[in-house]
Formats: structure tokens, sequence, C-alpha cells
């Protein structure tokens, strides 16, 4: 389409389109001068910030640099294609939730299958419909925004946990350390990728609820009484609770509520047996039982990590840990030298 007519479109939308909330940032990327011209005049009009790219590498960049809240790509460009920046964008974590729409006037199915794979959220054909563009760009902007809201909220939740873990000096830095450790006997058994950022977060996140614990309970130097240890063992279910309000810990939720359950029925707070017990919640009751063994607590200092591990076999007699998994950790401890502590300098 001859840009001039681009342009006279764009001018007869502006008392056309509805209102759109302002703060929306957008990077439109296109060789083509006149093209990518058109596009910024379009959004900036619907009352977005528009930053313009010439070829893939430099929308790249900017994507980087800005994170913005929609991505506009032509697919035939210079340098990098449409395809391979958008691909870069969902591989990024700091940008893979951002919307990309792939823009191209090539027909082939093939070329939407290949944008597809590339993590490409929408399509736009050419010459771009401008009604079409709009509309769209207002629908994944929502989408973004629901994102970033969500995002925000976990990390609500995340800060809070090791706030919570700060309140006691004996365990700081003990949720960081339960990560790393479900991470690598999670990747040591074989779990997919989603399993171990759960694992990850489970970690961060498993101890939550103790919220709702008590200092005078919480920091006892001392046994708990029996109800002492009752109030105590609820952090499972108010853990649960906190994380159930957002989709995205919907895997960290078992994690949570289960990862002090013991095979032979003897856990909490549900009792579960065998493998009923979720297996990433199995995962991170071994390392934090673990850590727990291999860190100073105000009733005895750090125990060696030989006897930490015997510690593990033992319960795997008693029939509260599961074998396999409680293996494949004293593997990984006697091959990598884990341990836990800080400042422990791997004790035999």
């Amino acid at each position: 389409m001859d840009p001039a007519l681009h342009t006279a479109r764009a001018e007869a939308l502006d008392c056309q389109r509805p209102s759109t909330e302002a703060g929306g940032t957008v990077v439109v990327a296109d060789d083509t001068p006149a093209n990518a011209e058109y596009l910024a005049r379009l959004l900036t009009r619907d009352g977005y910030r528009v930053h313009r790219a010439h070829d893939g590498a430099e929308a790249l960049k900017i994507v980087t640099d800005v994170v913005p809240d929609v991505v506009l790509l032509d697919v035939i460009m210079p340098e990098r294609s449409g395809f391979d920046v958008c691909a870069a964008i969902k591989d990024n974590p700091a940008t893979r939730f951002t919307p990309v729409v792939l823009i191209t006037a090539l027909d082939d199915p093939q070329h939407r299958i290949r944008g597809i794979e590339a993590g490409a959220d929408d399509f736009l054909s050419k010459p771009v419909n401008p009604h079409e563009l709009l509309a769209r760009v207002r629908s994944l902007m929502r989408v973004k925004r629901y994102t970033d809201e969500l995002d925000s909220a976990e990390s609500v939740i995340m800060s809070l946990a090791l706030t919570i873990e700060a309140r006691d000096g004996y365990t700081d830095g003990h949720c960081r350390r339960l990560a790393s450790l479900g991470v690598a006997l999670g990747r040591a058994v074989g779990v997919d990728a989603d399993d171990l950022e759960a694992l990850r977060r489970g970690g961060v996140l498993h101890d939550i609820g103790k919220v709702g614990v008590p200092d005078t309970v919480l920091l006892k130097p001392g046994p708990l009484t029996p109800a002492e240890f009752d109030l105590m063992k609820q952090h499972t279910v108010v853990g649960d609770r906190l994380c159930g309000s957002l989709r995205s810990l919907t895997r960290v939720r078992p994690i949570v509520r289960h990862h002090h359950e013991r095979r032979d029925g003897s856990g909490y707070p549900d009792q579960l047996e065998g493998d009923e017990i979720p297996l990433l919640a199995q995962i991170i009751g071994v390392v934090d039982v673990f850590d727990a063994l291999t860190t100073d607590r105000p009733y005895r200092p750090a125990l060696p990590l030989s006897t930490a591990c015997t510690i593990l076999e033992d319960e795997v007699r008693r029939g509260w840990r599961c074998g396999d998994l409680v293996s494949a950790f004293i593997a990984l401890v006697h091959r990598d030298r884990l341990f836990a502590g800080a400042g422990r300098t791997g004790a035999p």
C-alpha cells in the first residue's frame, strides 16, 4: 500500500478510535522506513509510546533495554529475521511474557507455523488493517498488564517468604539453599523444566506459612509443647492458602502444603502415604531435612555431612522417605560436595 494512503487512513482514524490508557510501550521493527513511520504514527495517536527499530538486531537490543508491553516485528528484516528476534525474546526470562506480533506479507502456512514455534502471540498480514492492528495491540496490552499484576503479586509473596526467613538468624539463607538443592535433586532424577522451576520457587516459598506462627513458638530454643507443635504444623496449610491466590503458583502449592508429609502417613498436614505425596514435595522434604541437619541450630551445632546422610538413610528404613530420592541426593552430596550451611567447608 502507498505510504501516503497509509498516512491518510491513520489521520482518518484519529477521530474514530476509542480512548486508550496512556503509558503502554510498543516496539515497532520494520526495515522499510515508510512502514515503520506509519505504524508508529498510528500507535502514537492511540496513546502509546513507540520505539522504532530498522533491523532485527536493533529491535532485540531495544526490547532488552526497554522491556516494552508489545512488540511488532516485520518478518523479513536484515541482521536478524522477525522469527529469530521473536524466539530470542521468548527465550529471555526478562522478556518472555512480552507479547509479540509478527507482521508478514508471506502467505505460506509454513511461515505461520514457524512463527508459532518461535513463540509469536499473534500475526498480522500486510497491508496492515489499522483497525485490526489497534484492536490487537489493545488486547495484548491488557494481557501484558494482567501478567505484570500477577508477577508483581508473586514478587510480593516471594519477598514475604524471605522476610519470614530473616526472623530467625539460624535459618538465614535456608530458602535459597533449598531452592538450589531442590533443583539439583530434581535435575538428577529427571523432572522436566517446568517442575525444576516449581522446585526453585517451592524452595523459597515452602515455609511462607510461618507468617502465622508467633515468634515465641518459631524462635523457641527448646522443644515445643504439643500445643505449640500443632500451631507450627499449621504453617503448611496457611502457606498453601497464601499461594492459592496466584495461578502462577499452581505447581508450587503441593510443595508448600506437603513437604512435611512422610511416606508411612505419619507426616502432616494430611497424613498422605507413599506416592500420594507429590514428587516435588518429597524432593523438597529430603533437602529440607538435610539443610536442617547441616546448619547450626539453637539446640545443637551443624552435623557433619556423613551424619546427615546416615540420618536420611535411617528415615528411608523407617518408611519416611523415598529410597530412590535419598540415594540420588546422597550421590550428589558425595559427587559435588553439596552442603547447606553458610561458611561450612563440607565436613566429612
